[in-house]
């Protein structure tokens, strides 16, 4: 598989598996154990959308793309630098 097929079933495992909406894959990598792959998952939607709450969910995916192990890392308010992160 490529790395953007693995991206995309990260993406696709999370959002199964939380309910909640993808909104972007922030990193990858190929490691021993695994893909390790990054992705943003939207937390509370609210208006206007630049006070929206993410979270970084890390994933670990096999050579065949099934999920292996997930957990959120961080949350924070979209646009929010590390320092100022609230949520």
């Amino acid at each position: 598989m490529t790395g953007a097929q693995i991206a995309q079933l990260a993406k696709e495992h999370l959002v199964e598996l939380t309910g909640l909406k993808a909104d972007t894959v922030s990193g990858m990598s190929n490691e021993a154990e695994g893909w390790h792959v990054s992705v943003e998952l939207i937390q509370l939607k609210r208006l206007p959308d630049a006070t929206d709450v993410l979270a970084t969910y890390e994933t670990v995916l096999d050579d065949e793309g099934n999920l292996v192990s997930y957990h959120r890392t961080r949350c924070y308010y979209r646009g929010a630098t590390q320092e100022d992160e609230a949520a």
